[in-house]
């Protein structure tokens, strides 16, 4: 059986970093010895997130960028390489969410969440996309959800934004074969981050996995043979109640 590429030295981009499953996937990647490039919206939140990685001894830098914002993608993509004269990956894993029914959900949350979680990686596949055809390789994952396989109430945004994502992946995943560029959609199921802790304060935690385990199956996925792709991954807790 064929090893199991190594991440040492490649340059991975990762949105939504600054905590939660970003930094955890930051986290796990640097022990790898991948170069990560941490990006978020929320800047002081992220340098806090890159000075811990820094101090546990791995190579990170921090941008702030607005995946909703092309300029602001493109800007730091060019950056980056500038810096490095490469991007091997990228982790589409910022999202947001609104926990409001139909009738309570306002225009301008719908187009928030629809822009942060689907236009969001369309825009950062679309602007990295060349600089991957050209180096001859990549690969990006999108962070999706179990919301993408069934639905539950109030949370119409969050399902259609996942649903998207995931439809977007599979889709991209048929065109970039072509330019040797690996597309995956991490189906992720509950974690500990507050992303779910911050807006259920009273969920039972038990019932949720450790993002780095989540993390962990990303860092899996990175590491396949050159001559394979995985176009879809589930990872779930033992106790998932979202997911049969």
């Amino acid at each position: 059986m064929k090893e199991l590429a190594t991440l040492k030295g490649k340059v991975i981009l990762v949105t939504g970093a600054a905590r939660g499953l970003g930094a955890a996937i930051c986290r796990i990647l640097t022990e790898e010895g991948a170069i990560l490039v941490a990006t978020d919206v929320n800047a002081p939140l992220l340098e806090e997130s890159v000075a811990d990685i820094l101090a546990a001894g791995g190579k990170i830098a921090g941008y702030a960028m607005n995946v909703t914002d092309e300029n602001s993608v493109e800007e730091t993509l060019q950056s980056v390489i500038e810096e490095h004269g490469r991007i091997d990956a990228v982790i589409n894993n910022a999202g947001i969410d609104y926990t409001k029914s139909i009738e309570e959900l306002s225009y301008d949350e719908w187009r928030s969440v629809i822009d942060v979680n689907l236009t969001g990686p369309f825009i950062v596949t679309k602007a990295v996309y060349p600089y991957m055809k050209k180096q001859g390789n990549g690969h990006i994952i999108n962070i999706t959800s179990t919301a993408c396989k069934r639905a539950w109430p109030n949370a119409s945004a969050y399902h259609a934004s996942k649903w998207g994502l995931t439809g977007l992946s599979h889709a991209i995943h048929s065109e970039a074969r072509k330019d040797k560029i690996k597309i995956t959609a991490l189906v992720a199921g509950g974690m500990q981050t507050p992303f779910l802790l911050d807006r259920f304060p009273d969920i039972d935690t038990n019932l949720l996995q450790n993002p780095e385990n989540v993390a962990e199956s990303i860092r899996y996925v990175l590491c396949q043979p050159s001559e394979s792709v995985i176009p879809e991954l589930m990872v779930i807790p033992m106790t998932e109640t979202s997911w049969p």
